[in-house]
């Protein structure tokens, strides 16, 4: 582990790897969301009906819950500068694809793919956990995460004006043919600038990469129940996608997509049982085991957290257009303040992790966020609008704050599992955002905000029962001895 000193102005050793993470992982979200607000010129463009854009919205975050996942794996078997630099260079093909779409067909199938390149911020929490040291870990994986998620807000401030720039009905295509270059080419440089390992560290792998390994029999049939909100995510989206939703997909086709849910759940239940079946034989040493439920407590965090975000930042303008009676450019304006607070908040959710210990940080955290959405449930158009976008960034502080002190704590629970957690628990985000914007197609934003608050509530009694980090993780090196890593 790398003993420079932590110095966001240098660009040499794991800065320099931090820097360029965390810039990919920008990438990657400008990718992702470089559709959102040109969506009324794409609409215009294709002649695509309300129902169409709102079904290219679901499309985009469909595939990136079973994605984050897949490249969990994959990161820690192949490391993160391959898998980082192969998604980078393949998500710019489903992007080109989206730029040259002629009908709206072709439009969902590329956004579709697209959802995948979304998982790209799993990759750099196991980069950077390879360089930094437990006491910077918190700080470091909050720049990764909040820096690279401005790239949503950036997509956002600058593709407009790009596509405007370009000039004519085609002017969208363009600025997304712009985004896919920068992924394609960054690819190459991400590749040819960093390496997985500081010189001389070792690079600890799973012993199988089919599974996430557990350590006690309780704890596997924990992982297997801790899989199902997963599939049962992705059958919403196929519901939202039915005859009962955006009537995008046939009936029997959604029972199809049902069916090859379950069978899939299955699958992964013997996969499961292949990479750890010999826990019912043989008992795990001691000093090999590691508690699932830290794992379990971070998902349900990161579901209120992440999720709400999505949720949020997907409802926000609409909710201060409707309220307030703001033009959609003024609305817009003002909700961008929620997404703006990622640039200093997840950040500081880590470093504060790093200073006072990673518990009680989400503890207080988790207690600000219930706060921050019950507060924002109480916002109607009595409140002047400075009020209610000070509330915004107030509860926008205590969510991406306790993005980045869950994020510090995943590094310290296995370290050749990280990239596995690391997925499973980022796509509980995606998760929570299926879950709350299906709740707000049925109830009033009120309710909304108050349903947020409740999970928020449950997180923090998860909370108390999860165990401070602390001490050394164990990992078994090729030749067969043990390196003990610090995590206190």
């Amino acid at each position: 582990m790398s003993v420079e000193k932590f110095n966001l102005l240098s660009f040499t050793g794991k800065m320099k790897v931090l820097h360029l993470s965390w810039i990919a992982f920008f990438i990657t979200f400008v990718v992702w969301f470089n559709h959102a607000p040109m969506l009324q010129a794409i609409a215009a463009s294709l002649g695509l009906q309300a129902d169409q854009v709102k079904t290219l919205l679901i499309l985009n975050v469909a595939l990136t819950i079973p994605a984050r996942i897949v490249i969990g794996m994959l990161t820690d078997r192949y490391g993160p500068r391959l898998v980082y630099s192969a998604l980078l260079a393949l998500g710019s093909v489903p992007c080109f694809m989206f730029a040259l779409a002629d009908d709206f067909t072709q439009l969902a199938i590329s956004r579709f793919l697209l959802g995948f390149i979304g998982a790209g911020f799993v990759i750099g929490i196991r980069m950077v956990s390879e360089w930094f040291p437990a006491g910077e870990l918190g700080t470091a994986e909050g720049i990764y995460g909040g820096w690279g998620n401005f790239g949503s807000a950036a997509a956002a401030f600058t593709l407009p004006t790009l596509a405007l720039l370009f000039g004519g009905e085609n002017g969208w295509r363009y600025a997304i043919g712009v985004t896919g270059l920068l992924s394609l080419g960054f690819s190459f440089i991400y590749y040819a600038n960093v390496t997985d390992t500081p010189k001389g560290s070792t690079y600890f792998k799973p012993k199988n990469s089919m599974a996430m390994e557990v350590t006690s029999k309780g704890d596997f049939f924990f992982l297997l129940l801790m899989k199902i909100p997963m599939y049962a995510a992705l059958a919403c989206l196929a519901w939202k996608l039915s005859p009962a939703g955006v009537d995008m997909v046939s009936q029997g086709a959604v029972y199809g997509i049902y069916l090859g849910l379950a069978a899939l759940y299955l699958y992964e239940v013997s996969q499961v049982w292949k990479v750890n079946r010999n826990i019912f034989v043989k008992p795990v040493a001691p000093l090999h085991r590691y508690p699932f439920k830290q794992v379990a407590v971070l998902n349900v965090l990161y579901f209120a957290t992440f999720g709400s975000e999505l949720a949020v930042v997907s409802m926000l303008p609409l909710f201060f257009a409707e309220t307030f009676e703001l033009s959609a450019v003024m609305a817009g304006m003002v909700a961008s303040a929620y997404a703006f607070m990622n640039l200093m908040s997840r950040p500081a959710g880590g470093w504060i992790s790093d200073k006072c210990g990673r518990k009680p940080t989400l503890l207080i955290l988790t207690g600000g966020l219930a706060l921050g959405y019950f507060t924002m449930s109480l916002v109607d158009s009595q409140w002047a609008l400075w009020a209610a976008v000070l509330a915004a960034m107030v509860c926008s502080f205590f969510v991406q704050s306790g993005e980045g002190a869950v994020f510090a704590v995943v590094p310290l629970i296995k370290r050749r599992l990280t990239g596995q957690i690391a997925g499973m628990t980022g796509a509980y985000g995606n998760v929570g955002a299926v879950t709350y914007l299906t709740v707000l197609s049925f109830v009033d934003y009120a309710t909304f905000f108050l349903v947020i608050a409740a999970t928020a509530v449950l997180g923090f009694i998860t909370l108390l029962f999860m165990e401070e980090p602390e001490g050394h993780i164990a990992e078994v090196r090729e030749d067969g001895s043990v390196e003990l890593i610090n995590v206190g």
